[in-house]
């Protein structure tokens, strides 16, 4: 993951342009300083102490985790997302180990599965966000509203159920290990297509917090799907596998309205849970 997430940072540090508007209008404003003889611009410059920008960045993602249900509840919904592939990952070990007799570098290929699943999505899915976005967009006289980026999260609300349910009891039956381990495919498709589809309503929905509404997300997906996996072999030895698991499919189950509920009702929820910090 480190590996990964270097080259990541390091190809956007190196190849994508700046967008972020205070930076441009600083770098124009000293463009257009040098180029007229030392003539001032002014233009909005935050003169806040670096104090107080620290403790506003640490502020305002939990103000808005806790006072929007938007963020509160797509939040959850990640997390258990995050949960459930963190709980597999930390359990593939011992159910193929123990129970089908894998070698390490046996169980260790079977994390492709999820992983082309993410690929898959990434490549077929997610582009497809911006389509729907810009063809409901003209569809209702070029008015476009966040919720218009939620329909394809609806791939994952159907496929991450499923996904998981058939985990739990092939595994608790032990069927065959591809049937199993295939079930993950199309969870690691269902995950994708919810998680960003989340990322990019976060983005429209708050705009210029946008960034605290993503970091408000991560904040509480990241301290949940580190959290719930600890518990998680307590929770199989319990109830066994079946049964274990399938606590994360009806969690999944539970929540898979939310994206049909927030394109239906998330304007009014924008416009009453609206939000100045």
């Amino acid at each position: 993951m480190f590996i990964i997430c270097f080259v990541v940072v390091a190809g956007s540090f190196l190849f994508l342009q700046e967008t972020y508007a205070p930076v441009l209008l600083a770098r124009r404003k000293s463009e257009l300083e040098k180029s007229e003889g030392g003539q001032y611009y002014y233009e909005g410059e935050d003169e806040c102490p670096l104090s107080t920008k620290l403790a506003q960045s640490i502020r305002r993602p939990l103000q808005i985790l806790f006072t929007q249900p938007i963020v509160l509840t797509m939040a959850a919904y990640q997390a258990l997302l995050f949960s459930t592939i963190y709980s597999l990952y930390t359990q593939f070990p011992s159910i193929y180990g123990d129970g089908y007799g894998f070698s390490t570098v046996q169980t260790g290929l079977l994390y492709l599965f999820p992983g082309f699943g993410f690929l898959t999505a990434v490549q077929f899915i997610v582009p497809r966000i911006d389509t729907v976005y810009n063809y409901l967009t003209r569809k209702h006289n070029d008015d476009a509203q966040p919720e218009y980026r939620l329909p394809l999260a609806n791939i994952g609300a159907i496929l991450v159920p499923i996904s998981i349910f058939w985990f739990a009891w092939t595994v608790e039956y032990h069927l065959h290990w591809a049937i199993t381990i295939t079930s993950t495919y199309f969870f690691g498709l269902g995950m994708v297509s919810i998680f960003n589809s989340v990322q990019n309503y976060y983005i429209d929905s708050f705009e210029k917090y946008a960034a605290s509404a993503i970091a408000a997300g991560a904040f509480f997906r990241s301290l949940i799907g580190g959290v719930v996996p600890l518990f998680t072999p307590g929770l199989l030895n319990g109830l066994g596998v079946g049964w274990g698991l399938s606590v994360f499919g009806f969690v999944s189950l539970a929540l898979a309205p939310v994206p049909l509920l927030f394109y239906r009702y998330g304007g009014w929820m924008r416009e009453k849970f609206a939000i100045e910090l």
